[in-house]
């Protein structure tokens, strides 16, 4: 393929280097590079990379990825499909709108539901709808109503209910199939006083303060806590905590790589945060090779002790 082929799609961009997209500012070169700012402009780019063989990858905010050293081969699109519309309790959102964003925006307005958001850096309402995101016991599906989105294959518009989007834990119908691109969204909210809403999101963000490591870069949580149970009785005998976690149905992934004495392991520029061990940080100049390869080490050292398969919640590009 030539340079002129750039001709084919005004805006796309030749080899943007992508760790200046993600919150790990780790990554090589996009091949080709894309800012959809509506739906007529994604219908166009998708049509660019199918006529040119190219392999799409499509994202949000860039707070959850991790970029190959090698970069992406294909055209990158980036979703930057604005507009907030209130209408009483429900908001239409494009999915490019910052989540955090509209979090201090809803506590403006008193609409309650989103202020576990509030402190989350990058993150789209796009993002966050695909991976199913959650925080403090509150689930983005809460305050979905319907879904606005793209069909890669026949690039035609669909709507998907609550129930169609079938959400589970960190997932949702468009991260299991990749079949489609998320457009809008009609979030629905509860009337609240604009004071307590703040104040829960001043309780929220002070909790990220003094539990996350907030100093150097990452992706925030690296594997999806698991809701295995464990039963063996020497596991709950030398880890009593797994009582509470069993009896919760949930286990952070983050306690189980600590007690597998990985907290402050680091293999090159990367490294197991000591301070919460779900988080692997760039520390400075880390590759992705780095990132990965603690992410490996974390999973097979809690599948040895605990026989539990941890779930990346990262998302890989390019590798």
């Amino acid at each position: 393929m030539k340079d002129n082929i750039l001709k084919e799609l005004p805006g796309v961009q030749k080899n943007i280097l992508l760790k200046n997209y993600t919150n790990y500012k780790i990554g090589g070169f996009g091949k080709y590079f894309f800012v959809a700012k509506n739906k007529e402009s994604l219908v166009l780019a998708l049509e660019f990379a199918k006529k040119n063989k190219l392999p799409v990858f499509i994202f949000g905010g860039g707070s959850n990825l991790l970029v190959s050293d090698k970069g992406f081969k294909g055209l990158v699109i980036k979703i930057d499909i604005l507009g907030i519309e209130f209408c009483g309790k429900n908001v239409i959102v494009g999915a490019g709108v910052n989540l955090a964003q509209l979090a201090n925006l809803l506590a403006e307005k008193g609409l309650s539901g989103l202020e576990w958001a509030s402190g989350i850096p990058a993150a789209t309402v796009g993002g966050a709808i695909f991976g199913h995101a959650q925080a403090f016991e509150t689930k983005m599906s809460d305050s979905v109503k319907e879904v606005t989105v793209l069909d890669i294959k026949n690039l035609k518009i669909k709507k998907f209910t609550k129930k169609q989007c079938q959400f589970s834990l960190k997932n949702s119908i468009f991260k299991k199939t990749r079949k489609f691109v998320i457009i809008s969204a009609v979030l629905e909210f509860s009337p609240k006083n604009t004071e307590e809403i703040k104040k829960l999101i001043e309780e929220f963000n002070n909790y990220r303060k003094n539990c996350h490591p907030l100093n150097f870069p990452s992706a925030g949580s690296t594997f999806v806590n698991p809701t295995a149970k464990i039963k063996d009785k020497k596991l709950l005998i030398k880890f009593p905590e797994l009582n509470e976690y069993n009896r919760r149905g949930i286990i952070p992934a983050g306690f189980l790589i600590a007690k597998c004495g990985l907290s402050g392991k680091k293999i090159g520029g990367a490294q197991i945060s000591e301070k919460h061990a779900n988080f692997i940080l760039n520390l400075g100049g880390a590759k992705a090779k780095d990132i990965l390869a603690l992410m490996n080490l974390a999973q097979k050292a809690v599948k040895k002790i605990f026989k539990i398969n941890l779930q990346k919640e990262v998302q890989l590009v390019g590798f």
